[in-house]
């Protein structure tokens, strides 16, 4: 059982007692990522997340880094395309100290020159690293080809020449208009009482900041069928359609759809692909959601002289669950697998904890577990027909390889002729 308590100012506070625990876990959630970044200010998400750790006017970033170490706590955060998270997770008797850190975090953090300059270095750094994974960066590449120059799109730390324009002037104003309370979510669960974090979390009622309209629009999406050349041992790939946004009364079917293709050992595509055929170590598929859109995606890694007969294997192994279905004991080995890992991942206070942000940005509301599962469990292998009739049509088709020398098969003849 959760409870949600809102301050006057707009933010959200909401909790879960879970008495049999010795931990918590505690999330200040923020309703802007990479998404809402306008031009010049794109990765400024990522960069302010980095600079919440550089130090407050109470704390010096090695006291920050060591306060929750030195009782065994853990201190962390997170961007993606449209949240951003700073979150602990604390023993219970330590719920106050973690408290104490974010909210100076949130509200005291100096944003000191010579501090933006330094950590200016290591984004750029990690912007390096992260071209330097191609493993990684495809999934990136696919997004900005078949977005465009829509800001979701873009990638969330930024590119260097914008990384080295950022301002202490250009930090503090996307805070102002971006970390407004209506779109701060205050998540804890664990071992607590609802009354108490209500207490501790007076403060966050204190601040205020005008509430400014978000104005990106849904992204028109682009077909891809390039190839992108890169010195790699292996030639990435991706087969993808457009997919779902996060509130689509066919979410439920689009998991089983996942789980089923590429969600796991014995999904359909790692069996096909990995442990019938030997022409990949990672094959996967997922589904990734924003307010508005999605896309639905295959990925693998294969011998560049395997690229065409892998994405051939995608897209029959496609074909097959679009014209002759499932069964209905996959159906209902899926249903219990994923129901299964959803419930196990509520073990973890962290997982709890992040529900209720997450669902309360996303939706308004908490979505529970038990909903998800019951949402799940009227899913029929009629639906699952539909669904795929809805996303898997040729010409929505796209696909994207990365690795040495440039992918030079024509994409439309093999998909015309797998499809």
């Amino acid at each position: 059982m959760y409870q949600k308590h809102t301050l006057a100012n707009g933010v959200r506070i909401l909790t879960e007692e879970i008495d049999y625990v010795r931990s918590v876990a505690i999330g200040i959630w923020v309703g802007t990522g990479s998404r809402n970044e306008r031009e010049g200010y794109e990765g400024i998400s990522h960069f302010i997340e980095h600079m919440f750790f550089k130090g407050t006017t109470n704390r010096t970033a090695h006291q920050l880094a060591e306060s929750l170490e030195t009782v065994g706590g853990q201190l962390n955060a997170f961007t993606t395309k449209e949240i951003t998270c700073y979150y602990a997770k604390v023993l219970d008797e330590d719920i106050s100290l973690a408290i104490d850190v974010l909210s100076d975090m949130f509200f005291n953090s100096r944003f000191d020159k010579k501090d933006i300059q330094k950590e200016k270095n290591v984004v750029i750094e990690e912007i390096k690293m992260y071209k330097d994974t191609p493993d990684e960066l495809i999934h990136d590449l696919f997004s900005q080809y078949v977005w465009n120059n829509h800001p979701l799109g873009k990638p969330i730390l930024g590119e260097e020449p914008t990384i080295n324009r950022f301002s202490d002037q250009k930090i503090r104003h996307y805070l102002e208009t971006s970390y407004t309370p209506d779109k701060v979510v205050i998540a804890v669960a664990g071992k607590i009482k609802h009354e108490d974090i209500i207490n501790k979390l007076a403060g966050f009622g204190n601040f205020q900041r005008s509430r400014v309209e978000s104005s990106s629009e849904k992204p028109q999406g682009s077909i891809v069928r390039r190839s992108v050349g890169k010195d790699t041992e292996q030639m990435h790939l991706i087969v993808g359609v457009p997919g779902l946004g996060q509130d689509d009364e066919d979410m439920s079917v689009l998991h089983i759809i996942n789980n089923i293709l590429g969600g796991g050992l014995s999904s359909r595509l790692f069996q096909e692909i990995r442990e019938e055929r030997g022409l990949a170590y990672s094959v996967y598929s997922y589904h990734s959601t924003y307010v508005d859109t999605g896309l639905f995606a295959v990925y693998a890694g294969t011998n560049p002289a395997k690229t065409q007969e892998v994405i051939k294997c995608i897209l029959d192994q496609m074909n097959i669950l679009k014209n002759k279905g499932m069964t209905e004991e996959e159906l209902r080995k899926t249903k219990a697998q994923i129901k299964g890992n959803l419930f196990l991942g509520l073990e973890s206070v962290s997982s709890r904890m992040s529900r209720l942000g997450k669902t309360e940005l996303t939706f308004g509301r908490v979505k529970t577990a038990e909903e998800t599962v019951e949402e799940l469990e009227k899913v029929t292998l009629a639906d699952v027909n539909r669904v795929m009739e809805r996303l898997w049509h040729k010409d929505q088709i796209s696909i994207l390889t990365l690795g040495k020398g440039e992918f030079d098969n024509d994409f439309d003849k093999i998909i015309q002729s797998s499809v």
